[in-house]
């Protein structure tokens, strides 16, 4: 977005005494930032919002401003606004939406179906690969997987993910900081291989009082949540209540009895939240969801004699390519010249539609290929 367009919204949230409630509905009164600023101050202050803020509207400070534009300068970083095409549209029905939404790497990947892994930062060794395992079956279906950067849980669920595929990130910080700091080359890897977001501007340090504010984004951008291991009072179950509240799915893996880490995936699953032990289970749960944002594969005009009628040259290229052997999503790609990430959305919707089965260690085979007790249960 060019400055000048981009001005009024930083000048919008930068107002004192609007946040993102209030921001949303001068929006939807208005149109857009531009609009909100071009209001008399009597229509403004008509509206509810106080003399200090209406001040500042009509005079905004420029250092604020100045600080983010220059940020935006630099490559592969990006403000989303409300009224942006790339938006997330999950995120955007929430009625705390952030008008802003501060990006480093890639922002169309935010509105790509997604599942939030997220849990305690002092995992058990055990429930850090288990963790590790899920986000990296989930990214192989070509699911983006979604986490908050912290220690533990969150670490093992951003690395997992990108071994196969691709994670996004959600920061409580501003987009130019790390936290931890341990983080900083997982942050610089999640950047060149998916997207770093914040609703914070540059500049913001980890404040406690912010995290609460990002785990409703991580939970806001998913379809659903899974909750690998946390303690009974945790900022990860604070997230998966948010997600029930927005609607989303809930996903909790069941521990031992005596691991103080898995009663809150107890709890969660006494309230309601759906037990699972493989990821696949996620999958299936999901699929009517990701067939209403994916659909099936599309129709062909002529669809090809050697593959099933009804699917688009895409799906039947990949089909051909599979041959009767198992195979992995980059031997498909290597055989077919398609991306990577192509082919495992391809798979994706192929699973859904029960053309094609997962296998063990991340490989795909046409249904009825697969040894017995291989294929997952049918979505």
């Amino acid at each position: 977005m060019r400055h000048e367009a981009l001005e009024p919204w930083l000048a919008l949230v930068n107002a004192p005494g609007i946040g993102p409630r209030t921001a949303a509905q001068l929006l939807e009164r208005y149109g857009d930032a531009e609009a909100v600023l071009a209001q008399p101050a009597r229509q403004l202050t008509a509206a509810g919002l106080r003399p200090e803020t209406v001040a500042a509207l009509a005079n905004p400070a420029r250092e604020p401003i100045e600080r983010v534009l220059r940020w935006a300068e630099q490559p592969g970083a990006w403000v989303l606004t409300r009224n942006d095409p790339r938006y997330p549209p999950r995120l955007a029905q929430l009625d705390d939406a952030p008008p802003l939404l501060y990006v480093r790497g890639d922002p169309t990947l935010l509105a790509e179906p997604q599942v939030a892994v997220v849990g305690s930062r002092n995992p058990t060794p055990g429930g850090a690969e288990l963790t590790h395992a899920f986000a990296r079956e989930l990214a192989g279906y070509g699911l983006v997987v979604t986490s908050g950067l912290a220690s533990g849980v969150d670490g093992a669920a951003h690395l997992g993910a990108l071994e196969r595929g691709r994670t996004i990130a959600v920061l409580g910080t501003g987009p130019d900081r790390v936290y931890p700091a341990a983080h900083r080359e997982l942050a610089h890897r999640i950047a060149a291989n998916g997207a770093l977001v914040s609703e914070f501007p540059p500049g913001v340090e980890p404040l406690a009082r912010n995290f609460p504010r990002r785990n409703r984004l991580i939970s806001g951008l998913s379809l659903g949540v899974l909750v690998t291991e946390a303690a009974l009072k945790s900022g990860s179950l604070i997230t998966a209540r948010l997600a029930l509240e927005q609607g989303r799915e809930v996903f909790a893996v069941p521990g031992s009895v005596r691991n103080p880490l898995a009663r809150g995936c107890h709890a969660l699953i006494r309230d309601g939240a759906r037990l699972v032990e493989e990821a696949q289970e996620v999958l299936v749960e999901l699929a009517p969801q990701l067939r209403a944002l994916i659909g099936p594969a599309p129709v062909a005009t002529q669809p090809g004699p050697a593959t099933p009628s009804g699917l688009d040259d895409t799906a039947t290229r990949v089909l051909e390519a599979m041959g009767g052997d198992p195979v992995a999503p980059d031997e498909l790609s290597a055989r077919t010249g398609l991306p990577a990430q192509q082919i495992l959305s391809t798979l994706l919707v192929l699973e859904l539609d029960a053309h094609v089965s997962s296998l063990p260690g991340g490989r795909y085979c046409r249904r009825g290929g697969a040894e017995r007790g291989d294929a997952p249960p049918s979505v």
